[in-house]
């Protein structure tokens, strides 16, 4: 019996470290962000001489499957199109829109969750990488806002406060001073990319407004039947544990 409660629980400490490491693989670099890059390697593909649409849509298919789980079908909807038209222009203005929104998604996630340091540090440096992307866009044109939001992508790092070590240099977390800075850099981009509406399923792509079904969240919402298929595996094993044991008892 002692074999087999021990079995038991080497089995749910692994179940817990899949569940963990499939979570955390979903955060990737953390200077790095999938759709940004994507974007980057689509404009490459489109500023062929003729655009190589066929190429920039196998790229944009790699992100798609995230995009879509928490932006919802609107903006994958807008973008198919604008390939199987050959926009390029359009194509480009979607999916600027696009990193706009994923921003936006970033950022949120660290608000809802902010006493979370280490998971907040890791999404602000995605949020930042993918501002990244649009800021030689918003230099060409006014390089005072890009510093601006620069400074603010640094004040929003420092309002993340650092839990130090054993103590030693810690920093007090200051979420007002995050919502702020959040406020101000996406009113901004907002205004500059022409978003109507950073919710997801209102997104308005190039004169025409598409709408989804509710708001994709994190893979923290457990409202996910995924996010509780380990939880349901160790209670069906427990519940199996403990009718073996009273079964045992009785012979």
């Amino acid at each position: 019996m002692k074999k087999f409660i021990l079995s038991f629980l080497v089995a749910i400490f692994t179940i817990f470290s899949i569940h963990t490491s499939i979570f955390a693989y979903s955060y990737g670099n953390p200077n790095e962000e999938a759709i940004a890059e994507a974007y980057k390697q689509m404009a490459t593909k489109l500023d062929e001489n003729p655009p190589n649409y066929t190429e920039a849509k196998k790229i944009y298919e790699t992100v798609r499957e995230e995009i879509d789980m928490h932006m919802g079908p609107g903006p994958s909807k807008a973008i198919m199109q604008n390939f199987e038209k050959k926009q390029k222009d359009e194509l480009t203005q979607n999916m600027q829109k696009l990193l706009v929104l994923n921003i936006n998604r970033r950022l949120s996630s660290i608000e809802e969750n902010f006493t979370d340091y280490d998971t907040g540090k890791r999404l602000l440096a995605k949020g930042f990488a993918t501002y990244e992307t649009l800021s030689p866009i918003i230099a060409s044109k006014d390089k005072e806002l890009d510093t601006k939001l620069r400074g603010e992508f640094n004040k929003a790092l420092e309002a993340l406060g650092n839990p130090g070590l054993f103590g030693v240099g810690k920093k007090e977390a200051n979420k007002d001073q995050f919502v702020e800075s959040k406020k101000i850099i996406l009113s901004n981009l907002q205004t500059e990319f022409k978003v109507e509406s950073l919710k997801s399923g209102h997104f308005t792509a190039a004169g025409e407004e598409t709408t989804s079904a509710a708001k994709k969240t994190e893979w923290t919402d457990l409202s996910s039947l995924k996010n509780w298929l380990p939880i349901v595996i160790i209670v069906i094993v427990l519940v199996g544990v403990i009718v073996y044991a009273v079964r045992k008892r009785r012979k």
